[in-house]
């Protein structure tokens, strides 16, 4: 078995599982937020059940619309508050919280050899500390919360080896929008994208998490990482609960490995309208823009806002633009601060924000009018993601977006003067 099919074995008390399989799956972690979680909860009251099957395993966070945007926002985030307060479930407040796919990990929630589901697409994030985690539909996450089983078919496994050197500027952003590009938004559909290689192993975690957020925007089922030495110091004082470390067999069967060679990539965009839409940054010629975002769930971790700072640092931003800053968590937000990283914004003219999920969704901070452009480290650009429909979305990494502000139109940090 491979890695996934290893953890998907133990956790449906099986001793061997395989592609097409339908099992039924014990789960360690069960997620929705502010938006997903009212539907949830609503569909757990019609089961008739009490109580979660156990709330040290549930957890919600209210991240997409918070602090409360609306009237609409602020009932959504109190049915979720209250539920989870009378159950006593795990449960973030604002001031106290961060986007759901940085917390869980930042706080030792989620760790090796879990398996996660979460009513929210971009749950395979945790798939970067050698988890099985995958995104699924409220009504699901309900059965889930009330049985802490879910019901699945066992996905194939492709194997993506990533080998050379990195160059400059290079992070799993550009991997895997790069990788998308060449396989397109359903190169990997159901299927789990096992990421290794030389040059995988020389990622940080950040940049992993970032590999496995965007797994989705391939198809993919999940993305998984295998457990090595910095996985195991990012979750070393992180938490006490034991986990297991899985490791695929020497036979592992795979439907297809694919191997990419990393060191002719630079820094990558995806152009509008999908992630799949790709490029070399060298490659796009003028292209002037109106708002450039460095946050989410994607890239709004404390090494993306490092690299930002790094090429912000003493310059200003663009004033025909403007840059939206958004840690991931309020411990990102606090050490950025400690480092001077919130200061080198500030002076370079930048807004920085209160964590949330803000315009990755079109939810608020940063919504684009009809006709304006915007470079974003967030995972989606699709007709409308972020405002107008008539608006446009570029996806690139921190050191793209930030060298972008300065000059107003989409640079790679290396044609910085």
């Amino acid at each position: 078995m491979n890695l996934a099919e290893k953890i998907l074995a133990v956790h449906s008390g099986k001793k061997k599982v395989s592609p097409g399989d339908f099992i039924n799956c014990q789960v360690d972690m069960v997620l929705s937020n502010d938006i997903t979680a009212p539907i949830a909860i609503k569909e757990f009251a019609k089961l008739g059940v009490k109580k979660v099957f156990n709330p040290a395993k549930v957890v919600m966070v209210p991240d997409h619309f918070v602090p409360n945007k609306d009237i609409a926002s602020a009932e959504q985030a109190k049915m979720m508050r209250d539920f989870a307060h009378e159950q006593g479930l795990i449960y973030f407040e604002v001031g106290q919280m961060g986007i759901e796919h940085v917390i869980l990990p930042e706080k030792g929630l989620v760790l090796p050899g879990d398996v996660v589901v979460g009513a929210d697409s971009h749950t395979c994030t945790y798939g970067a500390l050698g988890a099985f985690s995958t995104g699924m539909g409220s009504t699901d996450i309900a059965a889930a919360m009330a049985t802490g089983e879910i019901w699945m078919k066992v996905p194939q496994t492709i194997r993506y080896l990533y080998e050379g050197a990195l160059p400059k500027w290079v992070t799993g952003k550009d991997l895997i929008l790069y990788t998308i590009g060449q396989i397109g938004v359903d190169g990997a559909l159901y299927s789990v994208m096992e990421f290794g290689g030389k040059a995988v192993e020389e990622l940080s975690m950040d940049s992993r998490f970032t590999m496995a957020n965007m797994a989705i925007e391939a198809g993919a089922k999940a993305g998984i990482f295998h457990v090595d030495n910095k996985t195991q110091l990012y979750v070393k004082n992180r938490t006490k609960r034991k986990y297991l470390v899985f490791e695929p067999d020497a036979d592992a069967e795979y439907s297809q490995t694919v191997q990419i060679d990393v060191s002719a990539i630079e820094p990558q965009v995806s152009l509008p309208h999908s992630p799949a839409n790709a490029k070399g940054v060298s490659k796009l010629g003028n292209i002037k823009i109106d708002q450039a975002v460095i946050g989410s769930c994607t890239n709004g971790r404390l090494e993306d806002l490092r690299i930002a700072a790094q090429i912000l640092k003493g310059k200003k931003v663009n004033p025909n633009i403007r840059c939206i800053i958004i840690p991931g968590s309020q411990q990102v937000y606090l050490e950025a601060m400690n480092e001077g990283l919130l200061e080198i914004f500030v002076r370079a003219g930048a807004a920085v924000s209160t964590p949330t999920c803000g315009p990755c969704l079109g939810g608020y901070m940063g919504i684009l009018a009809e006709g304006e452009r915007c470079i974003s480290t967030t995972n989606r650009n699709f007709v409308g993601r972020m405002g107008h429909v008539k608006s446009e979305i570029y996806l690139a990494s921190p050191a793209v977006a930030a060298a972008s502000a300065i000059t107003g139109k989409i640079t790679g940090p290396e044609g910085l003067k």
